[in-house]
């Protein structure tokens, strides 16, 4: 790295096609650690810092309040000259991904793809920027950090070791770097230029975010012609941090489909674009991300789950198995699956193949129908034929992906007239043990919980008791 380059990491094979990961700010390039295995495998993975966060220098970005979202994406495009690619895949986190956003408007020509995860295409009133970048110029970024519990992720979150690392790198940040990056979104509004962008777009909302809320994200799926829309259940602003499964998964989908097409250009030199040349989008209203209203509105009540574009090109079986077991994952949980795992044999490591690559990495993550009409199709099918255990797993996966108890006792009711009346009778059994289960371990992980923190002494009992409460809310869902 030199003075003039953000500080940046690179993962994955030297000639994978090349991905670009930009951060939140406050955060490092750790925020992407969840999803780098994943990603890495296919990509050339290029993660870089913001200036004055991790390892890049606060002198990036000018200190006179003057700094732009342009003067962010002209280091991402210094970033992409250095290792010679042409065009590159990019993905970014709220300020990065505004990044993302003003490099498909202003540098169609250098991206492959785009996505934008808790993100935002204006975040506020300047004013509340300027004052929080006078903030924290005054009192360092140590002035952000009881605030971050609640905004970032759940309180509990905060308190795991994932969640305590990246407060820690709040802390760590330059206080004038942090600030130049609230001078950068005081002065960014991209909203009537998203129609403008043209590439492949993904955009990822946290259901629970208070900082960029779903609607922020709904306004730029509906403004970028064919951009698909994930909000993740029990998700807040980092919602790749909080809840990794189905942001890896809906990730994975999209660059699948955008790497399918041909890059033979990727890494040769590119023209001479001079971003720095570049006017800035006009000044806009911008507040702070935790200081954004959510008006719940009956539009923002309607549940999302992931809506990927997919094209016609045929994933490779590597790709397929790799995304069919992130939507396993994120569908039947975590520990459905690895008990699956653990008890594959010879015998069935072939069907379990089978079913990882063709139902899972095909059929659900295919775009023509979102994941709770998905559960609706498959509770029926299960009814239909009496697959009772099937249809006690697919009830908790239905939660998992968004309907209700009582939406689910609607197909149930809905079965009883197409399926028959046993069926249906067999069905509501079913579904009330899983219910009376899911509210069983719900008490007894409070209880254990509960336990646990009164009486916790050690790092190793904060840390088990937090991964019961994540494990909980995952259930709850």
């Amino acid at each position: 790295m030199t003075n003039n380059q953000p500080h940046h990491d690179l993962s994955g094979p030297p000639t994978a096609p090349p991905l670009i990961l930009g951060p939140s700010i406050g955060t490092s390039l750790a925020v992407w650690e969840p999803q780098l295995p994943a990603l890495a495998r296919t990509h050339r993975v290029l993660r870089w810092d913001l200036p004055g966060h991790g390892g890049s220098p606060a002198a990036l970005l000018p200190s006179d309040g003057s700094a732009t979202i342009g003067d962010l994406a002209a280091l991402v495009l210094r970033l992409a000259d250095e290792q010679e690619w042409e065009r590159f895949a990019y993905a970014g986190v709220s300020i990065g991904g505004a990044v993302g956003l003003h490099l498909g408007v202003h540098h169609p020509e250098r991206i492959t793809s785009l996505a934008v995860v808790c993100s935002s295409a204006r975040f506020g009133d300047p004013a509340a920027w300027r004052e929080r970048a006078a903030l924290v110029r005054a009192e360092g970024t140590e002035a952000m950090v009881a605030s971050r519990p609640g905004t970032w992720f759940s309180h509990d979150f905060a308190h795991t070791p994932v969640g305590a690392a990246l407060i820690e790198d709040l802390r760590a940040t330059d206080r004038a770097g942090y600030a130049a990056c609230c001078d950068a979104l005081a002065a960014y509004d991209i909203t009537a230029d998203l129609e403008r962008i043209a590439v492949p777009t993904l955009v990822v909302a946290g259901r629970d975010d208070p900082a960029t809320p779903p609607a922020h994200a709904r306004r730029i799926a509906d403004a970028v012609p064919g951009a698909s829309l994930l909000e993740v259940a029990g998700a807040a602003h980092l919602a790749g941090v909080e809840r990794p499964e189905p942001v890896t998964a809906a990730l994975l989908t999209h660059l699948t489909d955008s790497t399918a097409q041909p890059h033979d250009d990727a890494t040769t030199r590119p023209q001479n674009d001079t971003p720095h040349d570049e006017v800035p989008s006009r000044p806009q209203n911008d507040t702070p991300h935790d200081e954004v209203p959510h008006t719940h509105t009956p539009h923002d009540t309607t549940p999302h789950t992931d809506t990927i574009h997919t094209d016609t090109t045929p994933h490779t079986d590597p790709s397929r198995h790799a995304t069919g077991m992130a939507v396993r994952r994120d569908v039947l949980g975590n520990a459905h699956v690895d008990r699956a795992v653990a008890r594959t044999t010879p015998f069935t490591a072939r069907f379990q193949d089978f079913i990882t690559r063709y139902a899972w990495g095909e059929i659900w993550t295919g775009d023509g129908l979102d994941r709770r009409t998905r559960s609706c199709i498959t509770l029926t099918a299960l009814i239909a034929h009496g697959h009772d255990a099937e249809l006690a797993m697919h009830i908790r996966a239905a939660l998992t992906n968004g309907l209700t108890r009582e939406e689910i006792g609607e197909v149930l009711l809905q079965s009883a007239i197409y399926c028959g009346v046993p069926a249906a009778n067999s069905a509501f059994a079913t579904a009330q043990r899983v219910f009376d289960e899911i509210d069983a371990e719900h008490v007894t992980t409070r209880a254990t919980t509960r336990a646990s923190t009164t009486t916790a002494t050690t790092t190793a009992t904060t840390t088990s008791t937090k991964v019961d409460t994540a494990s909980r809310s995952d259930t709850e869902k």
